[in-house]
């Protein structure tokens, strides 16, 4: 059985030590990734069995992560998110799931987009996407 998405939040890290705190972006309605990806290496030979190409797995990329708003000016969650474009350091973000022990993906996200749309006849929204720097560790926030 699936899981419900809502209540799923992206959280900003600020980058404080030994103790970093988070702060939840506000009004996102859509988080998307990591999207992992791979390289695979061609092993092929003359001595490969049946003449069949063989691979093994190369580099991985944690590949991007992106999300859309409702966007608000006045929001000092989205107005970090114009600091986070110029700055050219990744990020510490977590991506958290609304489950009993706030399952977690925790990414360092370079800011890449930041995409913000003002239509006569619908609310302000933005859409924004991060690549991810190193590798997405899923673990357990409340444990």
């Amino acid at each position: 059985m699936g899981m419900d998405g809502f209540g799923t939040q992206l959280r900003r890290g600020n980058g404080a030590t030994p103790i970093e705190t988070f702060t939840t972006i506000a009004e996102v309605t859509n988080i998307s990734g990591p999207s992992m990806e791979r390289e695979t290496l061609d092993m092929t030979s003359h001595s490969s069995p049946d003449k069949w190409r063989e691979f093994i797995g190369g580099i991985k990329d944690g590949g991007e992560v992106s999300i859309d708003m409702n966007y608000d000016i006045g929001e000092a969650t989205h107005n970090a998110l114009q600091e986070d474009f110029d700055d050219e350091d990744p990020r510490h973000f977590q991506i958290v799931f609304p489950d009993d022990v706030e399952t977690a993906w925790e990414v360092n996200l370079v800011l890449t987009k930041l995409e913000p749309e003002y239509p006569y006849d619908d609310k302000m929204a933005c859409s924004a996407a991060w690549k991810v720097s190193g590798k997405p560790n899923l673990t357990a926030l409340g444990s």
